[in-house]
């Protein structure tokens, strides 16, 4: 298998300029990621988890370090320098982000967001309603909140959309932001059948958890994070 992703020295710091203060929040994160693969990230909350996830999905800017993706349409990229138009190209069509947190358009229903993700990859109007179907069913989001604005559902329906708006486009590389933190375990299974179902089609994932049960015998091998570093 090759690396689809190679950290290097990636280091990240905030200044809170009304304090006067800096923190770091990375030092000198290392990590490879080959093709096909799921590596975990636990660690305590403000550990740098989420930090090194927006670096990827580069939501944030790194001070220091390379982030390489062996990306299909632009070949090896570093994605701490690479250009927005090509970032905003890489976010529609070869990696994805599930957080805990749903940001859309105010007027846009259920059903619509997961279509659009669909039509992102180049998928027909007919294909992207099939696929929208399929994957609202599987999380079993009641279909009566379809055609609803998620602003009116609960933090566990509007966690399950996110999941089903990331997973519908079968990304090539899927960062999972604590994609369980607010579900039922009926729910945990549900997103656990279709990171299987994912693995065995090649995409390669990187997840953060809480839940160490949840990540038994599904990831690769799992990181440690502490005070942004990582073991």
């Amino acid at each position: 298998m090759k690396e689809i992703l190679t950290i290097r020295h990636l280091s990240k710091a905030f200044v809170i300029h009304n304090l006067g203060k800096k923190i770091e929040a990375l030092d000198d994160i290392n990590l490879d990621l080959k093709e096909g693969e799921f590596v975990g990230i636990s660690g305590k909350s403000g550990s740098g988890k989420s930090t090194v996830f927006k670096c990827i999905y580069r939501t944030y800017e790194p001070q220091k370090g390379s982030i390489w993706y062996n990306s299909q349409e632009f070949g090896l990229v570093n994605l701490a320098d690479v250009s927005e138009r090509q970032m905003i190209c890489l976010r529609k069509q070869e990696i994805g982000y599930v957080s805990q947190f749903l940001n859309i358009m105010p007027r846009t229903t259920a059903r619509e967001l997961v279509k659009q993700a669909v039509r992102e990859m180049g998928g027909e109007e007919d294909w992207a309603e099939r696929e929208a179907r399929k994957i609202l069913e599987h999380f079993e989001l009641d279909k009566e909140l379809w055609d609803c604005y998620p602003a009116t559902f609960s933090g566990g329906e509007k966690l399950r959309l996110n999941i089903a708006r990331a997973m519908v486009k079968r990304p090539r590389l899927l960062l999972l932001d604590e994609p369980t933190a607010s579900l039922d375990h009926a729910s945990k299974l549900r997103v656990r059948e279709l990171i299987e179902q994912l693995k065995s089609a090649g995409t390669t994932m990187l997840g953060i958890f809480h839940d160490l049960e949840f990540m038994e015998n599904i990831c690769s091998r799992v990181y440690q994070m502490s005070e942004g570093r990582m073991s």
